[in-house]
């Protein structure tokens, strides 16, 4: 097994009684092809999910994630290329935000996705989770097929339980 800081990439801290998940990549592209590939339905369902609906500011869809999730959600918040801000809503309480902040970086783009609202007992699992989906991304951008998300999630995992949450500032 590999050690625990060679595993984990990404976060997970409780705020306010619930997890927020942090995942920051940096990826060599510029903002406008990594915003379309967060925004473009053909393009996020080779990385993280199936969508339909209107990804604009104000606008409605519906997510089916590569990890089974599904659920409904409206967009928050959309400044292309540098910001998207979504609601999702599972049902039974189920009711996360997700936000995507792109800032260049010379020829490179960083890419931050942070999900705040999960409850605290999948807090871990979902940190595992949004780690795969950035290799995933990382994957696409590189013109290569997404990887296997259940076989990463399960090598991930561990590493997210071992290190647990981080301290809030």
């Amino acid at each position: 097994m590999k050690h625990t800081e060679d595993v984990v990439r990404g976060t997970v801290r409780e705020v306010d009684g619930a997890a927020t998940i942090r995942m920051e990549s940096r990826y060599p592209t510029d903002p406008a092809d990594l915003w379309s590939a967060v925004t473009d339905p053909q393009r996020l369902a080779r990385w993280v999910a199936e969508v339909e609906g209107d990804l604009h500011e104000g606008g409605r869809l519906t997510a089916r994630f590569t990890s089974g999730w599904e659920g409904a959600g409206r967009v928050l918040e959309c400044s292309a290329p540098h910001l998207l801000r979504v609601e999702m809503d599972g049902g039974e309480g189920d009711r996360t935000e997700i936000t995507a902040t792109l800032t260049p970086d010379g020829d490179h783009t960083v890419l931050v996705i942070e999900e705040s609202g999960i409850a605290l007992r999948e807090g871990l699992a979902h940190g595992a989770g949004w780690q795969a989906h950035v290799h995933d991304l990382g994957a696409h951008l590189e013109g290569r097929a997404a990887g296997d998300w259940s076989a990463q999630w399960a090598e991930l995992f561990p590493g997210y339980q071992e290190r647990g949450f981080e301290a809030t500032p």
